[in-house]
């Protein structure tokens, strides 16, 4: 895949040249010894565009054909001319792609959106302005513009053996193609993130969900033939497709990372999981299969300020404006398939078995190994929760009959009650090396067990599968009716403070920032005794502007 973007570079622009057309050229890009194959195919034919006969239009399609079949052009692209765009033709492609991407993105349940058929003459397939696509491409290098287009190319490849292509397309496109997602991936990251910046959160949604569909299958046909003793399951992870990025906007630092579940490295379960009575194999089935299509989706938000209290220094404060972590459902269907119902009634009755934040991990701090700032200075207290004990005592008095007579006795009874105030989510403050941390575990409301450090078969340790069923119904829950948690400043309004030099005031420093988020699954609404847990991290530098404010405005 790496000689795609240099062959569309090589491609004669589409000029006036009379009615002899350049030959088609073609780019093989997987194929088998039975036969079937993915190839690129760019032609250039005469069009009677503008009135002019002499003109020639480009375009670029992909035939995929099965074993033993002819190939057939199964996707086309839009005929690109000299006068339709001043812009290169690969760009030109590139934004296509992006925008097909989008419209074949897996629909939000929780919006009521379904998935949006592109023949549908009344949708408007340009989600993305192409200006906006440009810039992300002219602010990377080339490595990684290249990058961004295989990957977008890759990505309605993908679609297109799901959606169109004969059915051993798709085990051809992964094991061909496998090696090249992983690489453009990382290759791609820095004009990821400025196009995922540009293009506002709708879009970006839209996008990562349609790229973590493709991951999530990769993903499972990863997991499906691995030979277990090979590779421990439990350390089984995939880092290239948890994709993240941070900036600094407004105030604020915003660090945004989506990880499909079964890319994330494997803590704790599975593999002791067994089935339960009354459980058949296809319900197990059933749910590991629901379980693998879930990507998680976190947002944080940090504000900071820069304030001057003291003529010898500038204090940095930051606080949590907002954390937003959710694990959504990679769910994809036609809406005019004859099996739509059937799959729909399926989608409702696993909604509720998803995989839910556990322990979050969030911190903030000076670059690694920077001596410009003294701290931090944390604004909260290691929890000391308070108990309130009420003690009564009661004293009963009564005569007993004996062989000597009737002889006075006395029985005493002392009842104690405690009362405790519990929550599910328990939040501290943590100093490490130069950076604060904060750190949010979710415990088991009935025996208080926290959930990520939870291991079955532990001697003493309280199973806390029974207190975290229907966790998404009833008073107290601790996430939201859409299978989110939403931790914002009323939760976390204590600031971790450093003290900078004034010698630094002025410049722009490097500061970091970095996210930690285990989940867990514990059965919800089905009987199973599958469990387990998983983690990812993600770490960045943003920049922090030393523009102080005067005293303790803000």
């Amino acid at each position: 895949m790496d000689e795609v973007w240099p062959w569309l570079a090589s491609l004669p622009p589409p000029t006036a040249g009379g009615l002899d057309a350049p030959p088609p050229r073609s780019l093989p890009l997987a194929s088998s010894p039975d036969g079937a194959s993915i190839v690129l195919q760019a032609n250039a034919a005469a069009t009677n565009t503008g009135g002019d006969p002499s003109r020639v239009a480009t375009t670029v399609s992909v035939a995929i054909n099965g074993a033993g079949g002819a190939a057939r052009a199964k996707w086309t692209s839009d005929a690109f001319t000299e006068s339709s765009s001043p812009i290169p033709l690969r760009l030109q492609l590139l934004v296509q792609l992006i925008n097909e991407v989008l419209a074949l993105s897996p629909y939000a349940p929780c919006l009521g959106a379904s998935a949006v058929n592109l023949a549908d003459s009344s949708f408007d397939a340009a989600m993305v302005d192409a200006s906006v696509v440009y810039a992300a491409v002219g602010e990377a290098s080339t490595d990684a513009s290249s990058a961004l287009f295989t990957l977008a190319l890759l990505l309605r490849l993908f679609w297109l053996c799901a959606l169109d292509a004969p059915a051993d397309a798709g085990y051809l496109f992964f094991r061909d193609l496998g090696a090249a997602i992983e690489r453009e991936l990382g290759a791609s990251q820095p004009a990821l993130a400025v196009f995922l910046r540009s293009v506002g959160p709708d879009v970006e949604e839209r996008f990562m969900r349609s790229l973590g569909y493709m991951l999530a299958k990769w993903c499972l046909l990863r997991e499906m033939q691995a030979p277990p003793q090979e590779v421990p399951p439990r350390r089984r992870a995939f880092p290239a497709a948890c994709v993240s990025y941070a900036t600094e906007a407004h105030g604020l630092w915003v660090l945004k990372g989506y990880a499909p579940v079964l890319a994330m490295a494997r803590v704790t379960g599975a593999a002791a999981s067994t089935s339960i009575a009354h459980e058949s194999p296809e319900e197990e089935t059933a749910l590991r299969y629901g379980l693998a299509h879930q990507q998680l989706e976190a947002v944080a938000q940090v504000e900071y300020a820069v304030r001057v209290r003291d003529r010898r220094f500038l204090t940095v404060s930051v606080h949590v404006d907002n954390l937003r972590v959710r694990v959504s459902r990679l769910s994809f269907r036609k809406d005019d398939d004859d099996e739509a119902e059937d799959a729909a009634g399926a989608d409702v009755a696993m909604d509720g078995e998803r995989h839910f934040p556990s322990r979050i991990r969030l911190w903030v701090g000076p670059r690694l190994g920077a001596s410009y700032a003294t701290g931090p200075s944390l604004g909260r207290s290691t929890g000391n929760p308070e108990r309130d004990v009420e003690t009564t005592r009661t004293v009963k008095g009564a005569f007993f009959a004996t062989k000597l007579g009737v002889a006075p006795g006395m029985k005493a009874k002392a009842r104690t009650s405690v009362r405790t105030r519990s929550r599910s989510w328990r939040w501290e403050q943590e100093a490490e090396g130069s950076a604060g941390v904060f750190e949010g575990v979710l415990c088991d409301p009935v025996t208080g067990t926290e959930v990520s450090a939870w291991r079955p078969g532990v001697t003493g340790a309280t199973d806390p599968r029974n207190g975290m069923r229907r966790r998404y119904e009833g008073h107290g829950r601790a996430f939201s009716k859409m299978r989110g948690l939403v931790v914002a400043g009323d939760e976390l309004p204590e600031e971790v403070t450093w003290r900078v030099g004034r010698e630094e005031e002025g410049r722009t420093l490097r500061w970091r920032i970095g996210l930690k988020v285990w989940v867990s699954y514990m059965p919800n609404e089905v009987r199973t005794r599958h469990f387990e847990t998983r983690c990812v991290e993600w770490a960045h530098e943003v920049e922090l502007p030393l523009i102080a404010i005067n005293g303790d405005e803000s």
